[in-house]
């Protein structure tokens, strides 16, 4: 009874991990098809709302002076100002940037919009469309029940290294999710002031990089979804278990396999931001 109920406790601390997994994999699934309006019930959307407003009207007067550095800049003397060609091409800058700033908002959301059909499109291809649950192999289960007292003691040691590393993925995977969205309002929060910068010519570059570093941002998303859908393929053909090898030597096995599958899944999450820039040129 001793010896069940220390080999069941092996089991059950392997078990928890991969249910931690799970449920992050699982989440991650539901939180990448959300968007800003959605997440945490939209309550911090409202406040970034209310901030992008408060910063457009600061944008506002910078977009004025932007202008005005960008035409001493550009023009040579006051004369070229009065040019028909000059003032007509400053009229339509300053128009254009005008709306960029006033409409910014509507812009970042479509380009948004944008990336979450690519992302649907992905998955609907793929014909996945959530988590494959990573389970404990029977083979696996009934080598840690066959166990005596002093063969489980290493057991222990090697279910415990391995479930400490399953959960710290677990959650190293969910927080570069979290911190997508984080960088989501972030940059809709001060997004008018690096729009106003559309004004002027020598400043144009600033709101280019800008929203290019946006929809870097923005196509993360489709990053993390073809990571997921790859983990979800290796997922569906487990390590394979040699059974006539020791307990110990079997479940090390499976868990270096196992957590090598799950570092190359948290390792592309983690530098999903990295891949799309490499993509973008940025």
């Amino acid at each position: 009874m001793f010896v069940l109920a220390k080999a069941n406790w092996v089991t059950q601390n392997l078990e928890n991990a991969l249910d931690t997994w799970n449920n992050k994999l699982a989440e991650i699934w539901q939180l990448i098809t959300q968007s800003p309006e959605t997440f945490k019930g939209g309550t911090i959307w409202q406040v970034i709302l209310k901030i992008n407003g408060a910063v457009q009207a600061i944008a506002l007067a910078l977009l004025v002076l932007f202008f005005v550095v960008g035409v001493i800049k550009t023009c040579g003397s006051f004369t070229e100002v009065k040019k028909p060609e000059h003032a007509l091409k400053l009229f339509v800058r300053f128009a254009i940037a005008k709306g960029v700033v006033t409409y910014g908002l509507e812009l970042m959301l479509s380009i948004f919009k944008i990336v979450q059909g690519l992302m649907s499109t992905i998955m609907t291809t793929s014909g996945i469309g959530g988590a494959t649950k990573t389970v404990l192999p029977d083979a696996i289960v009934k080598a840690i029940d066959s166990c005596g007292f002093f063969e489980s003691i290493p057991l222990w040691a090697v279910t415990l290294i391995g479930g400490l590393f399953v959960t710290v993925l677990s959650f190293i995977m969910i927080l570069t999710v979290y911190g997508r969205f984080f960088k989501l309002y972030l940059y809709t929060a001060i997004a008018p002031i690096p729009l106003s910068t559309f004004a002027g010519e020598p400043t144009q570059q600033v709101g280019k990089s800008f929203l290019k570093s946006f929809s870097a941002v923005c196509l993360e998303g489709a990053i993390i979804v073809l990571s997921c859908i790859i983990f979800s393929l290796f997922a569906s053909t487990p390590p394979v278990v040699d059974t006539d090898a020791a307990a110990v030597t079997q479940v090390w096995k499976y868990i270096g396999e196992l957590i090598f599958n799950m570092l190359v899944l948290v390792g592309t999450i983690k530098m999903s931001d990295r891949v799309v820039r490499e993509m973008m040129g940025l």
